[in-house]
């Protein structure tokens, strides 16, 4: 009966010694999968392109000045029409043209003004904008502005409302394949960094995609622009 006793005991302590071999192999595996787990590398990937400007933004201001309001409106009037007409007889379309309203100043309606050094006190001012997507016929016409100038139409080339701009508006076009160079851009990082480090790389474990960005090329040549996008990537790594 006792030598039962001690056979079931063995028995029994095998079993737990067994169950305890079998817990701790789960135990350091799944430590060792935690912490293989909490191994990753974070890298970036650039996608860059240069495209040109597809629509042209092109306004153009004159001014004014007399002491006869009447007769100053008048003349904005004509100046109005000069313009006009310059823009359509180079190729312009009615629907690329959008003339501004005058826009009138009364130098004696300013309180802080010295009246007794005021010439003239009315200034006019206007805006005749180009919209249009032939950049290029509006690049060529802005480079013979002085047409308009012998014509007696002052440009007001220096306002900060006069700038041109040159937008690129078919981002939509090239985002896919620019997405996807720039996440073959950051595996290529990554698998670099798993080299070096002699480890695996495994799958993503985490991905943002970076806003796009438009911009001049340069300050001469802003019908000229860079696309970019950066991408951030985190992979797992394994020994």
């Amino acid at each position: 009966m006792k030598e039962k006793y001690i056979r079931e005991a063995i028995i029994l302590g095998a079993f737990l010694c067994v169950g305890l071999i079998f817990l701790g192999y789960f135990i350091s595996r799944s430590a060792y999968l935690i912490k293989a787990s909490e191994r990753f590398v974070t890298v970036k990937g650039l996608s860059e392109r240069e495209v040109n400007a597809d629509i042209a933004i092109w306004p153009i201001s004159f001014k004014e000045v007399s002491n006869d309001l009447t007769g100053l409106y008048s003349v904005m009037d004509q100046k109005s029409k000069i313009v006009l007409k310059y823009l359509k007889d180079k190729g312009f379309k009615d629907s690329e043209i959008t003339a501004a309203p005058v826009s009138i100043v009364d130098k004696k309606a300013d309180r802080y003004a010295q009246t007794g050094e005021i010439d003239y006190r009315y200034l006019a001012a206007s805006t005749i904008t180009v919209y249009s997507d032939n950049v290029e016929l509006v690049r060529k016409i802005m480079t013979e502005i002085s047409d308009l100038i012998k014509k007696g139409i002052a440009i007001s080339e220096e306002d900060y409302n006069a700038k041109p701009e040159f937008l690129y508006s078919k981002l939509n076009e090239i985002k896919p394949a620019m997405v996807e160079e720039a996440t073959k851009d950051a595996r290529s990082v990554a698998e670099k960094f798993a080299k070096d480090s002699e480890s695996e790389l495994g799958k993503i474990k985490n991905a943002t995609q970076g806003l796009f960005t438009i911009f001049d090329r340069d300050s001469k040549t802003a019908h000229i622009k860079k696309v970019r996008v950066v991408t951030h990537i985190e992979y797992y790594l394994a020994d």
